[in-house]
């Protein structure tokens, strides 16, 4: 195998990183997804071959990469083969609608769509592609994208939006992260989220380059989990508060017979872990194995919490460890500590962010410090609390929805004259989404979901619909999310 240049400091390419691996340990597990197992040599072949089929339809250093595919062996493969050309994975899910998906390649203009076929006037890919056999599989040349990754987010507006990662693609962006969370270097981690969200993806990409033996569950279940981490000795697994909730509700006797002796962090992220669910990951977990990690996908700062942290400081979700937090009133003032206001951020002073928003506008303020809309206050010693996750949003099973994104698409239906859309408490999904609409002819559920259906992807469908006859919106033409969600509380005997 050829040998890539010493890297400058700092600035190691994905691909070397990952090519020196295979080249320590050839034969290691690499991934496992349902049952195939790929070691490091395969994997490093597969990606080169791939990301030299990419380059053959346009892929070059710069480009974006829409990749669509469902969670499995071939998104990390996609993913890979991207960095190694230089390039910037765009991830989106496989699941989305049409016109949800248009929207973000338009933004996105990305060189080539992976996943799909029929997307006009761009290169494209379909699932299971297979690159042509005269391609190389040898180590390709050293290319660093500018930019490591293009998330994206529906945003406050229900317009989708790209969040640029502006930190170049090398392997020390990825180990750094991942030594952050406690990833172990060759290690085995368990992978339970879906790759097309950036914390599912991030830490898996960071696990590969840690040397670990990543195990992928194409979709979560709670007891296959507990019986991965036993089948597989996995030391490090993610997750988020709703996973957390079921495996606290499988039977005792499925839950007392797993091996979890090999276990060494849990980590939650995405939602607020409720007290109650932090009680039980600490009794059947152990604090030692509890990691929260509280951050935007922004990454603007990032704070941690253990399970230590969950047993002395109930309800706190930690101290930053990357970047800097305040907390500030409506008048733009720092609150002292036990002060609930919104949370402003930065990386440090002087420092540039650590993306760039492709459709649409950062919340800056003159002094440089952004806000996303989260609110909360610190303690004596800086712990942080939250006191909401974006005034607005609603968190189902750790997944963003932004209620202007469904109100619309609701308002698109001739029978909806106003929608209001309001996360419920759920104790599965820590919120379900509830849609409260006025109409000006019959309408059914029913129909309203098939409607819904190719406008949003599943999981930010209504699990409930109620029709009211008092307007929805004031004179000025603003809703009260906040009314809005306490009278249908009030309704339902919430």
């Amino acid at each position: 195998m050829p040998e890539h240049t010493a890297a400058t400091p700092g600035r190691t390419p994905i691909g070397a990183a990952f090519a020196e691996l295979a080249r320590q340990a050839p034969d290691r597990a690499a991934l496992t997804v349902a049952g195939t197992v790929l070691t490091r040599a395969e994997l490093e072949a597969r990606t080169n071959r791939l990301a030299r089929a990419y380059q053959r339809l346009g892929v070059g250093e710069g480009s974006f990469v829409t990749i669509a595919l469902p969670t499995g062996a071939e998104f990390l493969e996609a993913v890979l083969a991207v960095w190694k050309a230089g390039a910037t994975p765009q991830p989106v899910s496989h699941r989305m609608p049409r016109r949800e998906l248009e929207a973000i390649i338009t933004l996105a203009d990305p060189d080539l769509v992976v996943g799909l076929l029929d997307i006009a006037d761009r290169p494209c890919v379909p699932v299971g592609f297979t690159p042509a056999p005269e391609l190389s599989d040898g180590p390709l040349p050293d290319a660093i994208a500018p930019w490591l990754k293009a998330p994206t987010s529906g945003g406050s507006t229900g317009r989708p939006k790209l969040i640029v990662s502006t930190e170049p693609a090398t392997a020390e962006a990825l180990t750094a992260f991942g030594e952050l969370v406690r990833i172990p270097a060759h290690g085995v981690l368990l992978s339970t989220g879906p790759l097309s969200h950036n914390g599912p993806l991030f830490t898996t990409a960071a696990a590969l380059l840690a040397g670990c033996h990543v195990v992928v569950l194409p979709r979560f279940d709670a007891a296959e989990a507990l019986d991965a981490i036993g089948r597989h000795g996995v030391e490090w697994m993610y997750s988020v508060p709703t996973m957390l909730n079921r495996i606290a509700a499988l039977p005792e006797s499925v839950r007392a017979g797993a091996d979890l002796s090999s276990l060494r962090t849990v980590i939650t992220m995405a939602a607020s872990c409720p007290q109650a669910l932090r009680e039980f990951c600490l009794g059947y977990f152990g604090p030692a194995v509890m990691l929260e990690l509280y951050a935007a996908t922004e990454a603007h700062a990032i704070v941690l919490a253990d399970g230590h942290d969950w047993r002395e400081r109930p309800g706190s979700v930690g101290r930053p460890v990357v970047g800097e937090i305040e907390v500030r009133g409506p008048d733009g003032s720092v609150l002292g500590p036990g002060a609930i206001g919104e949370l402003w951020m930065r990386r440090s002073a002087g420092q540039a962010g650590p993306y760039r928003y492709v459709g649409a506008t950062a919340q800056r303020a003159a002094d440089g410090w952004e806000t996303v809309g989260d609110l909360g206050c610190f303690d004596e010693d800086g712990y942080l609390y939250l006191a909401d996750r974006k005034t607005d949003m609603i968190i189902v099973g750790g997944l963003n929805v932004y209620p202007a994104e469904v109100e619309g698409a609701l308002e698109e239906h001739p029978a909806v004259t106003a929608a209001c859309v309001v996360g419920l408490p759920d104790n599965d999904y820590g919120q379900t989404i509830h849609a409260v609409l006025n109409v000006s002819a019959p309408v059914t559920d029913g129909e309203l979901i098939a409607h819904l259906r190719e406008r949003v992807v599943p999981y930010k469908l209504p699990h409930s619909i109620e029709h009211v006859s008092g307007a929805l919106r004031d004179e000025a033409g603003k809703t009260r999310r906040g009314r809005v969600r306490e009278q249908a509380l009030a309704r339902i005997g919430r």
